[in-house]
């Protein structure tokens, strides 16, 4: 079996692959302290405590990371732990398959990428990744598969600490959805501004982008990715399809890339 671990800034996403389908999946907090002797009980904790999983062995580990410290000890744990496994990081010199269309390449965080070879791979392109990780980001990978270019804002996250800690009578509120976009309390309010506004963003955002991506705007598919994403999909006009596993999808593809 693969397993696939996806670095972010906020949160650590694995996943393990029978075959092409992710048969178990865990997200964890992303820790910059923790030591690769520390990650490797975190790791053999969640695959020993899985019923599913009993009796199966990691045949394979493909990593991403946007956090450098933690890629370091990432890959001290493969080599002490899993050091019979095949190991594949993303980092320069592995073989994606996505020629990166940007004034400075080594600029573009490998999760993009990845992100992108999925949505190439599982949809066809033009195409549009929209990533609600730490930052809500953008990603626009042509019809011939090259990734043309981004955009950033900050993300769901960082937008509501921000905004709790600037207003005196303001305070983190639970992300849902709430009962009308007109609200009748504070904390209404919030989740309103919060949920539609970031739809309304996305919306905005994936109309200017998709302009200028195709001729035809309607050939462009939407992928939604991200922890976060779940929030604002049913809200968004422009989004096609979720897929909450994408960038797992991408590690497992570049792992079969470079490893046959």
């Amino acid at each position: 079996m693969l397993l696939a671990i996806d670095v972010g800034n906020t949160h650590t996403v694995l996943g393990l692959f029978e075959g092409e389908e992710v048969i178990e999946h865990w997200r964890i907090a992303t820790d910059a302290r923790r030591t690769a002797d520390e990650i490797a009980v975190v790791v053999q904790g969640l695959l020993a405590q899985s019923p599913l999983l009993k009796g199966a062995d990691v045949s394979g580990i493909a990593i991403c990371s946007t956090v450098p410290s933690v890629l370091n000890e990432m890959r001290e744990m493969c080599r002490r732990y899993y050091g019979d496994v095949t190991a594949v990081i993303v980092e320069p010199g592995i073989r994606t398959g996505v020629p990166v269309r940007m004034d400075n390449p080594k600029e573009v965080g490998s999760d993009r990428i990845v992100n992108s070879l999925a949505a190439i791979d599982q949809y066809g392109g033009p195409c549009i990744i929209v990533d609600f990780g730490t930052a809500t980001s953008f990603d626009a990978v042509s019809a011939k598969g090259e990734y043309v270019g981004a955009v950033t804002a900050p993300g769901i996250e960082i937008s509501v600490d921000a905004l709790a800690a600037a207003g005196a009578q303001l305070h983190k509120v639970e992300l849902i959805r709430p009962r009308s976009v007109i609200a009748k309390n504070t904390v209404e309010a919030l989740q309103s501004g919060i949920i539609y506004g970031f739809a309304g963003q996305v919306d905005g955002i994936v109309e200017r982008m998709a302009a200028e991506l195709a001729d035809d705007p309607d050939d462009v598919t939407v992928v939604a990715t991200g922890g976060h994403a779940s929030l604002v999909v049913r809200e968004s006009r422009s989004i096609d399809v979720h897929e909450p596993w994408l960038t797992l999808i991408g590690l497992r593809l570049i792992y079969n890339r470079n490893t046959t």
